[in-house]
């Protein structure tokens, strides 16, 4: 990013000076001919101020027209770095050969003199390039750069959207191993947590500075690349998912999030989506039926008679004729699992004698 903008203030400096260069060294042959057509005009067009005001406004219009070509450069730019690398070779050799082909009749088209020679040069090594070009991609499938190369173009980042950010588990999970390749954080996400923190909403401005304090410690164990490729998908009206999506389809990037809709949208898309609540669901213990369990009846189910308690990895298990447990650890019998996009939800029944010898004592006693 920095270097862009380095490079859009040479442009805007070559626009300005060069355009107010011109100005300077045809401005008094511009207000001669403007100012003879007025009585005295002679002496406004000697006067250095209409000059100088002439070359401030090249100045301007350089500024302008460095800014234009500037954008048209970062398209060229991003589209050129988007490339896969076996078009860059095809669009190498394309050029080349037009160049090799075009120079022996140069000496033929100097005849035509030096401007017509140009041109008429230029035109040929264009549409000889485009010629070799069109061929190289009818044949590719055969060239080493290009064969089997597929479609669908991967590369090694990993972008994290704002929710996953926030969640927080991102940070145990990329420092167990389990996620390689390049950690991203587009800057538009960035600044949406800056956002969030700063909200009036106290629950939302904690949320945020959460978020911070993540990337905080992730920059301190691991490298994170922030907005270097944003330029790849400019802020749109898709707000920031659709700006995500983009970005990952231009970077052939995996996304990292938690958000159900965001997964759905680019899955739709063809974005590769690393969902860490499909991943927390897999690493969960697998619970069969008929599989005894010991937990505590936390509260009532909605069923009457029904219990509810949990597991240690937060997993919900509905148990029938569990209500009279309420408050006390039991022994249960799995009889169905049932597989949510929220997660696993476990039924099981609570035997006669599933209550424990301690708590029962307590019971009769009452």
């Amino acid at each position: 990013m920095m270097r862009l903008n380095s490079v859009r203030y040479l442009f805007l400096a070559a626009g300005a000076l060069g355009l107010a260069f011109i100005t300077y060294q045809h401005g008094a042959t511009l207000l001669t001919f403007f100012y003879q057509r007025f009585p005295e005009g002679t002496s406004y067009a000697n006067n250095p101020l209409p000059l100088a005001a002439l070359c401030v406004l090249g100045a301007v219009l350089g500024l302008a027209g460095g800014n234009a070509l500037f954008q048209v450069f970062e398209r060229t730019f991003g589209a050129w770095e988007r490339a896969h690398p076996g078009d860059k070779v095809n669009i190498f050799l394309s050029i080349l050969f037009g160049v090799i082909l075009t120079v022996p009749f140069m000496v033929l088209f100097t005849t035509l003199g030096a401007f017509t020679a140009t041109l008429v040069s230029v035109a040929m090594m264009f549409l000889v390039s485009s010629v070799a070009l069109y061929v190289i991609r009818q044949v590719e499938d055969v060239l080493p750069w290009s064969k089997n190369r597929g479609k669908g173009r991967r590369s090694e980042y990993k972008i994290l959207d704002t929710n996953v950010i926030i969640d927080g588990r991102i940070y145990d999970i990329i420092l167990t191993g389990f996620l390689d390749g390049q950690l991203y954080v587009p800057k538009f996400v960035l600044n949406e947590l800056q956002y969030i923190a700063d909200n009036s909403d106290g629950l939302k401005r904690q949320r945020g500075r959460r978020g911070l304090e993540v990337l905080r410690q992730l920059q301190a164990k691991v490298t994170l690349e922030i907005g270097t490729h944003d330029r790849l998908a400019s802020e749109g009206s898709d707000g920031v998912d659709g700006r995500l999506v983009r970005l990952a389809r231009a970077l052939g990037a995996d996304l990292v999030t938690n958000d159900h809709n965001l997964n759905r949208v680019a899955s739709l898309q063809e974005v590769v989506v690393l969902n860490i609540n499909d991943l927390a669901l897999a690493v969960k213990p697998m619970v069969l039926p008929g599989e005894p369990l010991e937990l505590t009846i936390s509260r009532e189910g909605s069923h009457p008679g029904q219990g509810v308690g949990y597991l240690d990895d937060g997993t919900m298990v509905v148990v029938e004729n569990a209500a009279r447990a309420l408050g006390h650890d039991v022994s249960v019998v799995v009889t169905q699992v049932h597989q949510t996009e929220r997660g696993k939800m476990i039924f099981a029944e609570l035997p006669d004698d599933g209550i424990d010898d301690e708590s029962a004592q307590r019971r009769r006693a009452r």
